[in-house]
């Protein structure tokens, strides 16, 4: 065996024994570190996690609030309604002294019932002109009062139950039994809401107008300088186009039954519903004070649970009696 063969026998011990060496002060290193940090490091103490549990779920809340406008919005879309209307106000014999069109917003709270405005079932409440054509002796009347569902590609007749004498609140009758089978009532909150909580508010804010604003452009160029809003609401229905607007803000105060909060609304928004970060409706969305960006009512579910109860009852009533009368015949 030469000089050069036993060289090239030995290379592989002498490059892999540095390898050893380095091996051996590394887990001996790793050892030594863990010790030290078991020694000195101090273990987590009931506060710390305590402050990591409180920080995780705070992370989730903020999740769930970012998340809630478009979990609520597809959820519940279908069971929000854009409501047109016309009514009239004036003496027997005469020409209607006030004859106007509504719009505005409801939602599904109970099966055939809907929850909107008093003054979107009954637009002279609250009106100054029509209460004192009224107090003359003047005969307030609804000429046409219509629902547009998402998902429906016609309009149902809606009639007005119960209203509330002190709330602007009113829950009315939904006038198709097929309709009232695919819409689903919207969950009414329990807990008092608390300021500083996030809203989100969904309805049909300028009305027709709003909806044919964010049409696609071929209906927009049909649609957009016409005065028949029924006729635009109809053609909207028949293309899937009946789609409402969702707002956020945040809880600014509670008084008595009214929230005021900062979620922007407009009109055609009243009577569209408030949620909370937990998906639950807590008020009616009522009214809105120009140039106040925070100054936006509703009115709390509090007040509309005695007009839902109401209402069902006298559907029940009216259920019964025509059950008799069928009985009769």
């Amino acid at each position: 065996m030469d000089e050069g063969q036993f060289q090239a026998e030995e290379e592989p011990v002498c490059t892999a024994w540095p390898r050893v060496i380095q091996s051996a002060v590394a887990v001996f290193l790793f050892l030594v570190s863990g010790f030290l940090l078991h020694s000195y490091w101090p273990p987590p103490t009931d506060d710390l996690q305590a402050q990591v549990v409180e920080l995780s779920r705070q992370v989730d809340e903020l999740k769930q609030e970012q998340a809630m406008p478009a979990v609520v919005l597809n959820r519940y879309r279908n069971s929000i309604c854009y409501i047109f209307g016309v009514y009239r106000v004036g003496f027997a014999g005469a020409q209607p002294s006030i004859r106007a069109r509504i719009s505005g917003s409801g939602f599904v709270v109970a099966d055939g019932l809907l929850a909107t405005n008093r003054h979107v079932a009954e637009p002279w409440y609250g009106d100054s002109e029509s209460t004192a054509l009224i107090a003359k002796g003047a005969t307030p009347q609804l000429e046409k009062l219509v629902a547009f569902f998402p998902g429906l590609p016609t309009p149902v007749n809606i009639t007005p139950v119960a209203w509330s004498m002190q709330g602007d609140l009113a829950v009315l009758r939904i006038d198709d039994s097929f309709a009232v089978h695919k819409l689903r009532p919207l969950p009414l909150s329990t807990v008092v809401p608390n300021p500083g909580e996030l809203v989100a508010v969904i309805g049909y804010p300028m009305g027709i107008l709003g909806m044919v604003a964010k049409s696609p452009p071929a209906v927009y160029d049909r649609l957009a300088y016409r005065h028949d809003d029924q006729g635009a609401a109809n053609e909207l229905a028949a293309l899937s186009l009946i789609r409402p607007s969702a707002t956020c803000g945040h809880l600014g105060d509670v008084v008595g039954d009214k929230l005021i909060y900062d979620a922007p609304t407009a009109h055609g928004g009243s009577g569209g519903p408030v949620f909370n970060s937990e998906g639950q409706v807590i008020a009616v969305n009522a009214a809105y004070i120009d140039g106040f960006s925070g100054g936006t009512l509703g009115v709390s579910v509090e007040s509309l649970r005695p007009l839902i109860e109401a209402a069902q009852r006298q559907l029940k009533r009216a259920q019964q009696k025509a059950q008799l009368q069928t009985a009769d015949n």
